[in-house]
């Protein structure tokens, strides 16, 4: 790691370090600051930033089925976060996952990929549940972690627990975060930070445990997913959301060069300001991206109800509707169990879908076949322009 680029305002110290019998010099953060002065030109933005996630609180609040909105957010966090690292799979790919797991049959697989992003969703779960039951914390962390690496490619990466050999970010190592003796009280420092009476708002804190989590890197690998989880995890508690309604890969995503400089400068400069200001830009913009995949959803949905309305729909064509919302995609075995209905009334079910145009045959050459509503998962993968 190139020491001179740390300058008198980095955000923790230098430690020389030996790897592989040279020398080499690691970076150990300082414990996050009880006290930030806001500079002035980001006080808008923070403004901002509360007002529209309160406005996404403000419409998943009221929704009857709340999983309707919140489950194709949470799908779409899975994908993105995961190309973030390099791991790619298709939203059709991560359902029909979700419908026929399967173990992959060798490393090229491209099951390992699906799995993989499948894995990121049960994470998020595992974590909103255990929230449920007991604050966050570092042991929820390492759970995270455990769930996010089971029987993938990444398992002998020591899942669930914290890394105790030493880790470099980048081929020229531009980052190496903390030697493995100086992680647990990094990490306590952590916990105890993010429970402690701290004169910052709530969503600046977040961003900010978001840095120092992935400046201590305590994993060997799948740091940058839990962070994210992470993040994602303390908006919806620390910001007193109603469900986890925000998610910020597909920003980072899509700005994924400033997102690892910023990080960086943090490091190297103590620069706070300039990436609290990227992360209330992403909030903004993705609180407002929400929103309009909720109002085309939901319009979705109506006109939905109203085609089955005029083809003399029956309860169980609404309630698989609602399905597709949630999972939009579907078999005939997987309808005729849901339903507990026979096999030719679920593919007739099916049919009279398809007929409607609101699903479509898939061309993947699977068993049993598969069939997807085409115009739900438009509305909630689809990258739209910023408006």
């Amino acid at each position: 790691m190139d020491k001179s680029v740390f300058t008198e305002n980095c955000s923790g110290k230098l430690w020389e370090i030996s790897v592989e019998g040279s020398k080499d010099w690691s970076f150990i953060p300082n414990p996050l600051p009880e006290n930030w002065e806001m500079p002035i030109e980001i006080w808008s933005l923070l403004v901002q930033a509360r007002e529209e996630l309160a406005r996404l609180d403000g419409v998943g609040r009221y929704m009857p089925n709340y999983n309707l909105l919140l489950r194709p957010l949470q799908r779409r966090e899975a994908l993105r976060s995961s190309s973030l690292e390099g791991t790619y799979a298709t939203p059709q790919q991560l359902l029909l996952f979700e419908i026929e797991p399967r173990e992959p049959r060798s490393a090229d697989d491209p099951v390992n990929a699906w799995q993989e992003v499948w894995n990121y969703n049960r994470a998020l779960e595992l974590g909103l549940n255990l929230l449920e039951e007991r604050p966050l914390s570092l042991n929820l962390i390492r759970s995270i972690h455990q769930e996010l690496l089971s029987g993938v490619r990444g398992f002998q990466r020591d899942p669930g627990n914290f890394r105790r050999s030493q880790v470099h970010i980048g081929s020229d190592r531009r980052f190496v975060p903390p030697p493995p003796n100086e992680i647990m009280p990094c990490l306590d420092a952590l916990e105890k930070y993010i429970h402690q009476e701290k004169d910052i708002d709530s969503l600046i804190v977040c961003f900010m445990v978001h840095y120092q989590f992935e400046a201590i890197h305590p994993f060997l690998d799948g740091n940058g997913r839990v962070g994210r989880l992470l993040l994602s995890l303390m908006i919806y508690e620390h910001c007193k959301l109603s469900q986890p309604w925000l998610y910020l890969s597909a920003f980072f995503d899509r700005y994924k060069d400033e997102y690892v400089n910023l990080l960086f400068e943090v490091s190297a400069e103590g620069n706070w300001k300039d990436w609290i200001a990227f992360c209330l830009r992403g909030t903004i913009e993705q609180s407002r991206d929400a929103i309009r995949r909720f109002d085309m959803l939901l319009n979705l949905r109506t006109q939905y109800m109203e085609l089955l309305s005029q083809s003399n729909g029956n309860i169980r064509l609404n309630r698989l509707i609602d399905h597709l919302f949630e999972s939009p995609a579907i078999t005939i075995p997987q309808l005729a169990q849901m339903c507990n209905i026979s096999y030719p009334t679920a593919r007739a079910d099916l049919e009279r879908l398809v007929n409607v145009g609101i699903l479509v045959e898939s061309d993947i050459q699977e068993r049993p076949k598969i069939y997807f509503a085409s115009h739900i998962l438009d509305i909630a993968y689809s990258d739209f322009p910023n408006e």
